[in-house]
């Protein structure tokens, strides 16, 4: 139980519920604009996420229903462009939330000098201002889809986070939600809290150290306060 060196957080469904209410209305959205009859209801939505990264996601729908490989980039690409614009309004206006009990770890982590970074398959034009909107200048490092060439499952992110800190991965823990982020995580040689949502409640989090269904399980809460 040494004391931890930094936590790293992911941020899609781990720190914001943002998938369902976020990432999936700027989907449909974007579907619309573009005249396009696809629109991805909470259950395929679901489905969808096993996929890392929006783009790749896209593309790999698109070529699903019927699209050829050339078209599927091709809309892949254009619509993404216009999602993430339209999340960066769902941001700004106020419609991501951070997940209950994460202001109070964020506080403990805080009040015990702990670093906090980030570490994220999403892109940085809608990374950065969610995080400055909703939790300010809690985060020193942020590593996101933007700045590496693997996604997760890849740890990819993680290393990077790793190389920039100069963090002992053997003391640093990170904190996910997906087995794709577990994954990542543990290749990364970091230890993980796995904290449940609605869409990965069934997802395979053996490799975490500690599998909570919310920030505000006294399991987690007990587990940092006995490391920071």
């Amino acid at each position: 139980m040494n004391r931890l060196a930094a936590v790293v957080f992911d941020v899609d469904g781990t720190l914001v519920d943002s998938e369902r209410d976020g990432h999936r209305v700027a989907f449909n959205a974007a579907f619309e604009e573009a005249g396009l009859p696809d629109r991805w209801d909470i259950p395929t939505y679901g489905r969808l996420l096993r996929i890392t990264g929006g783009a790749r996601r896209l593309a790999s729908w698109f070529g699903s229903v019927g699209r050829s490989p050339d078209e599927a980039e091709r809309l892949a690409k254009r619509l993404h462009g216009r999602k993430t614009a339209i999340m960066r309004e769902l941001i700004e206006a106020g419609k991501i939330e951070a997940r209950p009990g994460v202001h109070r770890l964020l506080d403990q982590l805080d009040a015990g000098g702990v670093p906090m970074h980030v570490a994220t398959t999403g892109t940085r034009a809608w990374v950065e201002p969610l995080l400055d909107r909703v939790f300010g200048p809690r985060f020193q490092v942020v590593v996101t889809g933007t700045d590496v060439p693997d996604l997760k499952p890849s740890p990819a992110a993680y290393l990077e986070v790793l190389r920039r800190t100069g963090c002992p991965a053997d003391r640093s823990v990170a904190v996910e939600d997906s087995q794709n982020g577990v994954r990542a995580a543990v290749a990364a040689g970091l230890r993980v809290v796995a904290v449940h949502n609605d869409y990965t409640h069934d997802d395979d989090l053996s490799g975490a150290e500690l599998i909570a269904a919310g920030f505000e399980d006294p399991p987690l809460s007990a587990w940092f306060q006995q490391r920071v």
